[in-house]
C-alpha cells in the first residue's frame, strides 16, 4: 500500500479509502491510485480487510437432508439434481455483483453440530438455507446463531425468518386444470415425501381442484423425487389403475422415471395416458417425448434469496420478508 501511495503521490489513507470504495474521493485522485494499482500490482490482504469490516465476503449455501444413509448416494443427488445446480447459478448470478462468494455445504442431522459450528466461526457473513423436511432443526439453530438467513421454502413452524418461494398449491392446481382440460378424466398423481412441504401442499392443490370440479379424490403414490422413484410409482399406479389417462407427477425427474414406466407397458403418450411434471427443469427437456411441466423460476428464486440475504448482511435487524413466485404451465409433447 505504500507503494501505491508513492506512485499515486498520495497518502495512504487516501488509498485505503479508495480500495474501500469510500465517496470522498475527487475522480482524479481515485484514478490516479487505480492507475498506481495497476502499475504495482497491488492487491488487497482479504485477511486483514475482513479483521476491519468484518466481513467474510462469502455465504453459505447450506443443503440439509435429514439423513445420509451414504455419502455417495446423498452427494450424487446434490450434483446431480437439477434443482440444486439451478439453486447455486442462480445464487451465484445475483451475489457476482457484489464480489461475495458462495460455498456449498451438504449436511445431515448427523453433522449439524459441525455446520453450527462452522458458522458460528465466522467464517461467512449469511446463509442461505435448503432445509425441506419439516422437522430439521436446522433453521432454528441457525437464527439461533443471529446470523443473517434465506430459506429456500415457508418454513413448517413459526420462525422469524425470510423465504422465497413457490405457489405450490397453485401449481398443482395448473397441472390438474391441463389434464381436465385436455379431455383426461381418469387421473392420478405421483407426489413427493410428504413430510416435505412441497410435496404434501401439491397433493393437497392437485385433489383440492378436482375436488372442486365434482371428481373422485385421485389415486396417489408417494415418491421419492427421484427417477428410480417415479419409474416404480408408476408402475405401481399402473398396475392398481390400468384405466388412468392423465398423470400428475410431483417432479420433473419422477415424470422422467415415470414416462418410462408407461412406455414399457405399452401405453402411448399423451394419447392414452398424458404425463405432467413439476419443476421444468433440464429434465423435462430429456424426457421423450418432452414434458409438459409447471414451471418454477428456480433461478429467480435464488437470485431473490441472494439478494435478500445481502439486505440482512448490510441492514442488522431488518424484518423478515417473504417473497412467493407464480408458477406457469409449460405446454410440450407429454400433455
Amino acid at each position: 500500500m505504500d507503494q501505491v501511495a508513492a506512485a499515486a503521490g498520495v497518502s495512504r489513507a487516501t488509498v485505503s479509502r479508495v480500495i474501500n470504495g469510500a465517496a470522498n474521493v475527487a475522480p482524479e485522485i481515485r484514478d490516479a491510485v487505480q492507475r498506481a494499482i495497476s502499475k504495482t500490482g497491488y492487491v488487497p490482504n482479504v485477511a486483514a480487510r475482513s479483521l476491519v469490516t468484518r466481513r467474510s465476503n462469502s455465504v453459505a449455501l447450506v443443503i440439509s437432508e435429514p439423513d445420509r444413509p451414504d455419502d455417495h448416494s446423498f452427494l450424487n443427488r446434490i450434483f446431480t439434481d437439477p434443482y440444486f445446480g439451478r439453486i447455486t447459478a442462480g445464487a451465484t448470478g445475483a451475489l457476482r455483483p457484489h464480489d461475495v462468494h458462495l460455498v456449498v455445504v451438504p449436511t445431515d442431522s448427523a453433522d449439524h453440530h459441525q455446520v453450527v459450528r462452522y458458522l458460528r466461526q465466522g467464517h461467512v457473513d449469511g446463509v442461505l438455507l435448503i432445509s425441506s423436511h419439516g422437522d430439521d432443526p436446522l433453521p432454528g439453530q441457525v437464527l439461533a446463531l443471529g446470523i443473517p438467513a434465506v430459506l429456500s421454502a415457508r418454513p413448517p413452524g413459526p420462525l422469524s425468518v425470510s423465504y422465497v418461494d413457490v405457489d405450490q398449491r397453485l401449481g398443482a392446481q395448473l397441472a390438474a386444470q391441463h389434464l381436465l382440460g385436455r379431455g383426461c378424466r381418469r387421473l392420478a398423481t405421483i407426489s413427493g415425501p410428504l413430510d416435505i412441504p412441497a410435496g404434501a401442499e401439491r397433493l393437497d392443490g392437485f385433489r383440492t381442484y378436482l375436488a372442486a370440479q365434482g371428481l373422485p379424490e385421485p389415486p396417489a403414490v408417494v415418491g421419492d423425487f427421484t427417477r428410480a422413484g417415479g419409474e416404480a410409482a408408476a408402475h405401481r399406479l399402473l398396475a392398481e389403475h390400468p384405466g388412468l389417462d392423465g398423470l400428475f407427477v410431483a417432479s420433473d425427474l419422477m415424470a422422467e422415471g415415470a414416462l418410462r414406466a408407461v412406455q414399457d407397458l405399452g401405453r402411448r403418450v399423451p394419447d392414452q395416458v398424458a404425463v405432467v411434471g413439476f419443476d421444468d427443469s433440464s429434465a423435462a427437456l430429456e424426457c421423450r417425448p418432452p414434458l409438459t411441466t409447471v414451471r418454477q423460476p428456480v433461478e429467480e428464486m435464488a437470485a431473490e434469496m441472494a439478494e435478500l440475504l445481502i439486505a440482512h448482511i448490510d441492514e442488522p435487524g431488518r424484518l423478515p420478508r417473504s417473497v412467493i413466485f407464480q408458477p406457469t404451465v409449460v405446454i410440450r409433447e407429454s400433455a
